[in-house]
């Protein structure tokens, strides 16, 4: 007889494991599907800043010991200015933290299998999923499918469900270091500190980073899509890896500064509204859908605020046993995604957009549109807020908004 389960995951990440944690606490029959092998977990997805929010924390149940440090603000640096705010954050031991979301899950009862790359969906004679096909020709059967793959999507592709655009795939490279002079003279005070740098000599068509880990030690990283002010501002030739080393060369708080051995973090994102998210006996969560923060890049909490709304969904569906798994029965994935995990999308995506566009002159004045508005506004803009984006929005933008809406039109 096949092996049947109740739900399937594929991918053991931050959304596939809390997905799984959700489940198995309601006491539904849960196996998840990882490529990696558990001894080595997660050294090849140990891919993310790890920069999240003490909401996430609490919401999820994730204990302090996975915290490399709390942080109490936010900092924006231009080439020639900075804004400061408060808002309390947290950078998560990234890898600590997915190991303590598979114990946590095995613990509710939850199955992991390791070693186990999943290839393609298993289909029905009516071309519905009822199961995946993993490690060759090894397959399992369930009443839904979880794909929380990230870009790879083997099955949510397979389906048709996602498409995740080349020209809208952000890639990053990330140290850790120490001996930074995290309290310049020259520069903010991030002791305490997330801060995000715009700055096209530094991350053209993108910006960088550095979370402060320690006194004197920090994630620092760079990130971009490949859009017009990259190829404008960009060097020919120039990998990710060359701007990150020109950004520690060239800044004089990495003067002192020494990589940690091991500590290099590479990764990529979609940057993208969702189309499908789901289908008959499916639902894709996390950075397959894509999920991630279109202006900031953070991923965890949404990661795992998708993998809850699918969880419920799911739940929903399975708690009625005369409730079907198909398409209709499962859209509530679709809004709840909408109303709770990424609301107003279309406005956040339009602000991205004029964002990593901007000229580096724009970013200096930027940093004054900040400080001349109350604290709540950055928060209110990266939210959606049309308001909020109307008070740091100027005349001379009008060129760069109608470019990006005239090439929304052409694609749409």
């Amino acid at each position: 007889m096949p092996e049947r389960y109740d739900v399937a995951i594929a991918g053991a990440g931050p959304a596939g494991a809390q997905c799984a944690r959700d489940l198995a606490a309601r006491d539904y029959d849960v196996v998840v599907l990882e490529t990696e092998a558990e001894a080595e977990f997660p050294r090849q997805s140990n891919k993310s800043t790890a920069g999240t929010f003490p909401s996430m924390m609490s919401a999820f149940g994730i204990p302090d010991d996975v915290v490399m440090s709390y942080t109490d603000n936010v900092v924006l640096e231009s080439p020639n200015d900075y804004y400061e705010t408060y808002q309390p954050g947290a950078v998560l031991e990234f890898a600590e933290f997915k190991r303590f979301l598979v114990a946590d899950g095995r613990d509710n009862g939850a199955e992991y299998r390791f070693d186990a790359r999943v290839s393609r969906p298993v289909l029905d004679d009516d071309d519905v999923i009822e199961g995946v096909r993993y490690n060759g020709d090894e397959e399992l059967y369930a009443d839904v499918v979880v794909d929380a793959t990230g870009p790879a999507a083997p099955i949510a592709s397979a389906l048709d469900v996602v498409d995740l655009e080349r020209e809208n795939q952000a890639i990053g490279i990330e140290y850790e270091l120490e001996g930074v002079e995290l309290d310049h003279p020259e520069y903010g005070d991030l002791r305490r500190s997330m801060m995000l740098r715009l700055d096209h000599d530094i991350a053209p068509g993108g910006y960088s980073w550095v979370f402060a880990t320690g006194e004197d030690s920090a994630k620092v990283g760079l990130c971009y899509i490949q859009n017009d002010r990259h190829e404008e501002a960009g060097e020919s030739g120039q990998t990710i890896d060359g701007y990150l080393e020109g950004w520690l060369e060239s800044d004089p708080r990495f003067a002192d500064a020494e990589r940690l051995d091991g500590k290099i973090h590479r990764g990529s994102a979609h940057i993208q509204r969702p189309g499908r998210m789901h289908t008959d006996g499916f639902i894709a969560i996390g950075d397959t859908v894509p999920t991630i923060d279109p202006l900031w890049g953070e991923g965890i909490h949404k990661g795992m605020k998708s993998a809850r709304a699918a969880a419920m969904t799911i739940d929903r569906c399975l708690t009625d046993a005369d409730q079907p798994t198909d398409a209709e029965s499962l859209a509530l994935y679709d809004q709840l995604w909408h109303e709770d995990v990424a609301p107003r999308m279309n406005s956040r995506l339009l602000l991205t957009e004029l964002l990593y566009l901007a000229p580096n002159e724009r970013y200096d004045r930027l940093m004054q549109d900040l400080r001349r508005t109350d604290d709540d506004t950055l928060a209110a803009v990266n939210q959606g807020d049309k308001r909020a984006i109307a008070k740091v929005i100027h005349l001379d933008d009008l060129p760069l908004l109608g470019k990006y809406l005239r090439k929304r039109m052409a694609s749409s």
